[in-house]
């Protein structure tokens, strides 16, 4: 059962959104020698608070090295990455592991949820990796679960639940350490239309009222709507960025 979503956030002015996320100069390579292959190519890329920016491009392009890059899993060789206001690419691998947990929310195509853990051990975990009790940590999660329209289903494993409320799970472990940063590759890929686009409603409805920056790696172009900017990739750099956040505000001025 599709969630009913009551009202979406009022478009706010691109200076009133601070830069959460800035690459600029980012290189990336794999390999040594002859097969030593090139993916990122001197990168540049803003994110904002309270906006969902869509990373977009043919597979190969390097979209995914990047947000791995942003998301503190891969380090860069050059360049800067600076998260929040901390520069990842300068961190120790301790402090790094401690920022991201505090930090960042990721969302796979793959659910990644633990067969034998319930809906609400699966959306618990991060808190419970930030020492939070179990009981407290799976209130909070079960509490996230019901907002995501899983009431009723917070027992159950993920073998019993269907695949847009396996997705749900997913959501639900990744908002609920209230991150500043989420990072979501394909959420969408392996859902049909309706289901995807509830859950693109999740995601902006849930996550960007508490003005978190959302990046989302996308091939569906059924989506494309819900972003407030899109940044294009192709071989290793941003070829265009569409700030579509003002084509929507200049869109409802005109309809009202």
């Amino acid at each position: 059962m599709a969630t009913q979503i009551e009202h979406s956030p009022e478009p706010v002015p691109a200076e009133e959104h601070p830069l959460t996320v800035r690459c600029r100069g980012v290189e990336k390579s794999f390999g040594e020698g002859q097969t030593k292959i090139r993916v990122l190519r001197g990168t540049d890329f803003d994110a904002r608070a309270g906006e969902m920016t869509f990373l977009v491009g043919p597979s190969g392009c390097g979209k995914t090295t990047l947000i791995s890059v942003i998301g503190g899993i891969l380090s860069c060789e050059s360049g800067e990455v600076d998260v929040l206001g901390s520069q990842l690419n300068r961190m120790r691998n301790s402090r790094l592991a401690d920022f991201r947990l505090a930090n960042f929310g990721f969302i796979f195509q793959q659910f990644n949820l633990l067969p034998a853990l319930s809906a609400a051990e699966n959306a618990s975990i991060p808190l419970v990796a930030r020492g939070e009790s179990t009981r407290k940590a799976e209130r909070a999660a079960t509490e996230l679960l019901q907002k995501l329209g899983l009431d009723g289903h917070t027992h159950k494993t993920p073998a019993q639940l269907s695949g847009g409320q396996q997705q749900r799970v997913a959501i639900a472990r990744a908002l609920v350490h209230q991150p500043k940063l989420l990072i979501c590759d394909e959420p969408t890929a392996s859902l049909d239309a309706a289901s995807g686009r509830t859950v693109m409603e999740l995601l902006r409805d849930v996550a960007l009222e508490e003005q978190r920056s959302v990046i989302v790696v996308t091939h569906d172009n059924r989506i494309f709507d819900f972003a407030d900017r899109i940044a294009h990739m192709a071989d290793g750099v941003i070829s265009k960025v569409e700030d579509t956040n003002q084509h929507k505000t200049r869109q409802r001025a005109g309809e009202e």
